[in-house]
């Protein structure tokens, strides 16, 4: 193998590709990163054998070949190379890559490429379901964060991805809060549901360079693997075994109460609260005071720290039904509120002990289901 590429480019690739790289294996050659020449570009893969990433890099091939080595200290080789060409040769024999740019030269000893594990490419007979990538990842950053991080119930540490006719719907719960966001799409790709890992899907939204490109995405048959293809960039995900929960019945579909206020307010006394809601579980409460004839109603933010103090914020709102007072924990509201990208937000619930339900005003087709904690009196 002897290649060329630039600097950029090739540190771009390595970063890209770095995120699927193992940082504990067993197996030598995950901790390496795969280079191959690929229709006269540089192709750069890794994987841990959950998520694999392959990425492509604009290069002058003069022979083709292929290697595997150490991701870590290629990474950090070549993002201390000053930014210009560099050249980069294969020993076969010895298994080791020779770099060199403007007077420095290293030579790197590597694994075979046979070793590395195969990563599956998109069949070309399946149909792929195409969505801008900017709502795709808006879908990715209003569901994926309401997963479960623990590994006790592996199934709520995915988010189910949903193809029915003509929508896409992505959905996530974690035992406490579900999150459930829809988009019309167009495509013949057949109907299927699976559960994807979320932080693979949170990695595809960090190595995403543009937001006005499309997303590929697809199931393979067999249902164990999930693609997703941006330009030069490639994401594949094992899937997470198991059947994920109904979370249609899970959206409540009667309220008594109905509040609509600003976002952006809402979300600063939150964050205000939250100061002094961390010793107290996280506990935030919020009176609903109605409309009155003078004036518009409101939405009381409080929360107290036996230690240290409490605080109380006022923000107008319009409310519809009773006044009342129920708690949230103020992480997760702040979770919600930062997801909602409308300037208003609605919030409803039934009763106190009721789950609260989110929606952005005028926005996507976005609802989340909040539980509330118990306020002791």
């Amino acid at each position: 193998m002897r290649i060329s590429c630039m600097q950029e480019s090739l540190a771009r690739g390595l970063s890209i590709v770095g995120r699927a790289v193992s940082t504990r294996s067993s197996l030598p050659v995950l901790l390496n990163v795969l280079m191959t020449t690929d229709n006269g570009r540089l192709k750069l893969s890794a994987t841990n054998l959950e998520i694999g990433i392959n990425c492509w890099v604009g290069a002058q091939v003069e022979q083709e070949g292929a290697i595997t080595v150490p991701a870590r200290i290629l990474a950090d080789l070549v993002n201390s190379l000053p930014p210009e060409r560099i050249d980069m040769q294969l020993n076969a024999r010895t298994n080791t890559l020779n770099l060199r740019c403007g007077r420095q030269e290293a030579n790197i000893k590597g694994l075979d490429a046979q070793d590395f594990p195969p990563l599956i490419i998109i069949p070309d007979d399946e149909t792929p379901v195409e969505v801008n990538a900017g709502t795709f990842f808006q879908m990715i950053d209003q569901v994926a964060f309401a997963a479960a991080q623990d590994e006790n119930r592996p199934i709520l540490t995915g988010v189910l991805a949903e193809i029915r006719e003509d929508t896409l719907t992505l959905a996530a719960a974690d035992g406490y809060r579900l999150s459930v966001r829809k988009e019309p799409i167009v495509s013949d790709a057949r109907q299927s549901s699976v559960v994807i890992p979320a932080r693979a899907l949170q990695e595809l939204r960090r190595v995403a360079i543009a937001d006005d490109q499309p997303v590929s995405m697809l199931i393979s048959r067999n249902r164990n693997q999930a693609f997703f293809h941006l330009d030069d960039v490639d994401v594949i995900s094992q899937l997470v075994e198991g059947n994920f929960p109904d979370y249609r019945a899970l959206v409540p579909t009667h309220h008594n109460t109905e509040v609509t206020l600003s976002t952006t307010d809402f979300l600063s006394a939150v964050r205000v609260a939250f100061i002094f809601a961390r010793d107290a579980s996280n506990m935030t409460r919020l009176q609903i005071v109605p409309d009155e004839g003078d004036g518009p109603g409101k939405v009381v933010v409080t929360a107290t720290s036996s230690e240290h103090g409490d605080n109380v914020s006022e923000i107008d709102a319009t409310v519809k039904g009773a006044q009342m007072e129920i708690a949230f924990n103020a992480r997760f509201l702040i979770d919600v509120l930062q997801a909602i990208n409308t300037p208003l937000v609605s919030f409803s619930t039934r009763d106190a002990s009721s789950p609260g339900v989110f929606r952005p005003v005028n926005g996507p087709t976005f609802e989340h289901v909040l539980m509330p904690m118990h306020i002791g009196r």
